[in-house]
């Protein structure tokens, strides 16, 4: 495979509204990430993906755009994010735009137009259709609750949207949407962008009248085509949202005989805390030997024909730390593990605001302090099915987005130092024992965890490049693997429990080894067999 760029990056994620407030009007801004660059070299990250920016009337945080090529008010101007640029690319840090075309707000120019008449050359920009026996066209369903279709009463149809009703479905079969797509695409590229996060990228090829969403039969013909006449002119990293991927159609993404994408964001191991055939809220306990099969199958399976993504957290996932590690008494033991976990396999690793810290999920008393629409949707669903108030609130504080998008916490001033003002969402109360400058000055911190595991995989070929293998497959208790590349190899081993775990393999030869990396103080020798201490994980090269 060639060697790319973004195969030994590290990017971080931003939320914008969550990272720092430059204005103390309460929201994050452009200018607050400029203040910040300096922590995130330091961090040693090269890639920002930077969350939506966009104008956009705010229905989903953005994620509902009303112009691709402006910026909105309260993030500050274009030249303000010419200036993000200027100042990432002089820290040797590439900004990675999120790419939201999907759909579009239905504050939109394309979509105001479209809904003047069944006539306007902007109609066939979205997915319309009649009503059948005065209905819905169909029971498709929305991702935020209820259907998919909203009717509209000038016309007589209903438009789609998978999302929220302000979020509506562009339709992909209309080459003048594409097309556009590209000029925006290219738009970007030329300001000297490196590269998109594409969001929910794999619905766009959607059949509507046949219930298809993902993975439609012409998705993969709309990337190809949209590589060939945008990004692909570039070297750029693209990464695709694709919910609904499996090993063999990440091939068709990332392999780059297949001219689409970098790599794809796949969500398997993300369901695993969920009761089968049920929704996300449904919690069940993560089954390690389940996460194991799932991240070495994904390993093995895009050996040499595809790129992995690595992650934990995003904007939209509760806090890894509090999800399967302890945020409680092996908070930082805990969290060192999961970030050595994954830093060592094969792909672009991916962290998000806050993980650095060890940033843990949020209890607020009351729903009324909540602000994401697909937890205050399910919210009002579940009331009216006769769930418990307490019932629905143990789900949130499990797995609601606003985990993932409390201010981030910069110091132990007032909100954690994310603003002055009024912030448009709660600091968590945590802020006082976990924030950016207690982390920086502590050499024995998460956030140092972070620098030291960057830095080894910079400069190793074998983490890069080398070849996985899982070690111990069925201890339901201790992950560990083995990466190896013209006979230098890497080691990591991981205790993902509370308690002391064993690890066995007879069948790994031990030759000299050196400890790169641990989360406990003392040394420990790698042997066959070892007994780990509660979220113990240590790093070798042999």
């Amino acid at each position: 495979m060639e060697k790319k760029w973004w195969h030994k990056s590290v990017v971080y994620e931003i939320y914008p509204r969550s990272f720092y407030d430059s204005n103390n009007d309460g929201i994050g801004d452009i200018n607050g990430i400029i203040e910040k660059l300096d922590y995130l070299k330091l961090l040693g990250i090269d890639v920002i993906w930077l969350g939506p920016v966009y104008k956009s009337p705010n229905d989903d945080n953005g994620y509902d755009i009303s112009d691709y090529c402006d910026i909105m008010d309260e993030f500050g101007t274009m030249e303000d994010m010419d200036n993000l640029l200027r100042e990432a690319n002089s820290r040797g840090i590439k900004i990675v735009m999120d790419l939201v075309v999907n759909h579009t707000s239905d504050e939109h120019p394309w979509f105001i137009e479209a809904k003047k008449s069944k006539d306007n050359k902007y109609r066939d920009y979205y997915v319309w259709r009649d009503p059948i026996d005065g209905k819905e066209p169909n029971e498709m369903g929305s991702l935020f609750s209820g259907s998919a279709w909203q009717y509209d009463e000038a016309s007589g149809q209903y438009y789609m949207h998978i999302f929220s009703k302000k979020q509506p479905d562009l339709n992909w079969e209309n080459i003048e949407v594409r097309k556009a797509v590209w000029d925006i695409v290219n738009f970007w590229c030329e300001k000297g962008v490196g590269g998109f996060r594409m969001d929910v990228i794999d619905l766009i090829g959607k059949v509507p009248d046949k219930m298809i969403t993902g993975n439609g039969p012409k998705l993969h013909e709309y990337l190809k085509e949209m590589n060939k006449n945008s990004f692909g002119k570039y070297d750029l990293l693209t990464v695709g949202e694709t919910w609904g991927a499996t090993p063999e159609i990440a091939k068709l993404y990332s392999n780059p005989e297949e001219k689409e994408l970098s790599m794809v964001f796949q969500f398997e191991h993300i369901g695993l805390d969920e009761q089968p055939g049920k929704e996300k809220w449904d919690l069940k306990p993560l089954e390690l030997k389940e996460l194991k099969r799932v991240f070495s199958k994904w390993q093995s399976s895009l050996e040499g024909k595809g790129w992995n993504s690595l992650f934990w957290n995003n904007h939209d996932l509760p806090r890894i730390v509090s999800r399967w590690g302890n945020d409680k008494e092996y908070r930082v033991e805990s969290a060192k593990m999961l970030a050595t976990l994954l830093h060592g396999l094969k792909g672009t690793p991916y962290i998000y605001q806050g993980e650095e810290l060890g940033m843990t999920n949020v209890h607020f008393n009351s729903i009324d302090e909540y602000d994401d629409i697909e937890t205050l949707n399910m919210y009002k669903d579940r009331i009216a099915k006769g769930y418990s108030h307490e019932e629905i609130m143990k789900s949130i504080y499990a797995k609601g987005r606003d985990n993932a998008r409390t201010p981030m916490q910069w110091d132990d001033s007032e909100n954690g130092g994310f603003t002055s003002g009024k912030p448009w969402l709660a600091v968590n109360k945590n802020y006082k024992e976990i924030n950016a400058k207690a982390a920086v000055e502590d050499e024995n911190s998460i956030f140092h965890h972070y620098r030291k595991l960057v830095d080894i995989r910079k400069n190793s070929e074998t983490i890069i490049y080398g070849e996985y293998r899982e070690l111990d497959a069925e201890n339901p208790d201790v992950f560990a693997y083995i990466r190896e590349l013209d006979g230098d190899k890497v080691v990591v081993i991981c205790n993902f429990t509370d308690k002391i775990a064993t690890f066995k393999e007879d069948s790994m030869e031990i030759g000299d080894s050196k400890v790169l990396l641990s989360n406990y103080k003392d040394i420990v020798e790698l042997k066959n067999t070892m007994s780990l201490r509660p979220y113990e994980a240590i790093m070798y090269r042999m």
